[in-house]
């Protein structure tokens, strides 16, 4: 008796995956929780086990394909020997998207008075018209001044590499003739090498689809950024103690990130402004108070970004946090996540500090209300004792849930980080 295998949904946001590696091929025997196939989600690559035994003998989705969930992907069978001509797989039929037909354009008289405007749409991209007909040529050679000069006194610099611009004429109007040339210097313009020439046609591209995982991440930061009212808070931290205190734990065999010591400071400071620890409901237009410091950090993976979380955080030393954020960093990138482990949270920190990025706004990560971006540490004058020295600044710009905080509230709630990387001693206790 056939049976239909649908695309199952492996993370609570899932609603797209793409066949990462089927584990078996059609005429194989499976058995019941064996490994059969891998899904990129949009959050990971998960591993999925058979829930019954039986025989693949069609693959419907192949390796790189994409379903929704509860799309068939395989027909399997109990017996090897049972036919699947005119079976019908079962599950949930992707929908094809309906040709709208345009709306005849109003008359004069019929026409509107005011255009209604429903939704904010970014225009649709057009390419551009074939160019093959027109001619990109390249401009060769180098603009000089004009100098008047006789033909025979031309064709002899030319032939000797020699510039006209550098001798005075001595014939009538100042015109350079062959017997001025002695006096002429050499040629000595500028060559830029040579060049590589271009093999596309300007305007040329092709498109790329997008994984499940980055089509959640621009869903959700299309979103975020067009309905949360973002107000930013910038402030500049004297990273000399930080860096200091780094170089100290490390003599003594404790490595310590930077961004642990800038965890370990947002959890203390989430404890004195807990208005920053909340979130925001669209549904019910409510404040949400999150109870306890499950702290997000941004892990750049493949294909996009995820971020698991360090819950608890305010109760976790430096070390411990050091260590929890570099194996669920380790995890992330092999995408072995569990959901409960990227899936909340109460505050986000984005730090991009390692490509060298002085400063950067981040997108709010709804429901919470705000997110810290964190840039790198850069050597700057300061003024220390009367006498200007290098110094060491690290910038920090808090995007902040407008409906939840207020300038005043962030303003306090980054001055307390602040107090915490400036005094990095009261992170040690």
């Amino acid at each position: 008796m056939p049976f239909t295998v649908t695309m199952p949904k492996l993370s609570p946001t899932m609603e797209e995956g793409t066949i990462a590696k089927w584990h078996k091929k059609e005429g194989d025997r499976v058995e019941a929780g064996e490994l059969l196939v891998e899904v990129a989600t949009d959050k990971a690559t998960v591993e999925y086990n058979a829930l019954d035994e039986g025989f693949l003998r069609k693959i419907i989705i192949g390796n790189g394909g994409s379903a929704i969930v509860n799309q068939p992907i395989a027909i399997f069978t109990v017996k090897a020997d049972e036919s699947i001509e005119g079976y019908q797989p079962e599950g949930t039929t992707p929908k094809k998207a309906e040709k709208k037909e345009e709306p005849a354009a109003p008359t004069a008289a019929a026409a509107p008075k005011a255009a209604v405007t429903t939704a904010i749409q970014q225009p649709v991209f057009a390419p551009e018209p074939p160019l093959e007909k027109y001619d990109f040529a390249f401009p060769t050679g180098s603009p000089k001044k004009r100098v008047a000069a006789s033909p025979l006194a031309k064709k002899m610099a030319k032939e000797k590499g020699l510039d006209l611009t550098s001798v005075k004429g001595s014939g009538p109007g100042g015109r350079v003739s062959a017997r001025d040339l002695d006096l002429a210097q050499p040629d000595l313009t500028v060559s830029f090498g040579k060049r590589e020439m271009p093999t596309e046609m300007p305007g040329s591209f092709e498109e790329k689809s997008l994984s499940p995982m980055r089509k959640v991440i621009a869903q959700r930061l299309q979103q975020a950024k067009t309905y949360i009212p973002h107000i930013y808070v910038r402030q500049e931290i004297d990273a000399e103690p930080l860096f200091t205190a780094r170089e100290q734990l490390k003599n003594g065999n404790l490595k310590i990130t930077f961004n642990d010591f800038v965890v370990r400071a947002c959890a203390l400071a989430l404890r004195e402004h807990p208005i920053a620890n909340s979130g925001f409901d669209s549904g019910t237009q409510s404040i949400i108070l999150f109870k306890t410091i499950d702290i997000s950090i941004a892990v750049t993976v493949e294909g996009g970004l995820i971020t698991p979380i360090v819950r608890h955080a305010d109760y976790k030393n430096l070390g411990e946090i050091s260590m929890e954020v570099k194996e669920l960093a380790t995890r992330a990138k092999a995408g072995k996540l569990q959901p409960e482990e990227y899936k909340g949270g109460s505050f986000t920190i984005s730090n991009m500090g390692m490509f060298g990025v002085t400063d950067f706004a981040a997108i709010i990560n709804p429901p919470q209300a705000a997110i810290l971006a964190v840039g790198g540490i850069e050597e700057c004058p300061r003024v220390k004792n009367g006498q200007v020295v290098v110094g060491k600044r690290m910038n920090l710009i808090l995007s902040a849930d407008h409906r939840v905080l207020d300038g005043a509230e962030a303003a306090k709630f980054i001055k307390t980080i602040q107090k915490y990387l400036e005094n990095p001693s009261l992170l040690l206790v």
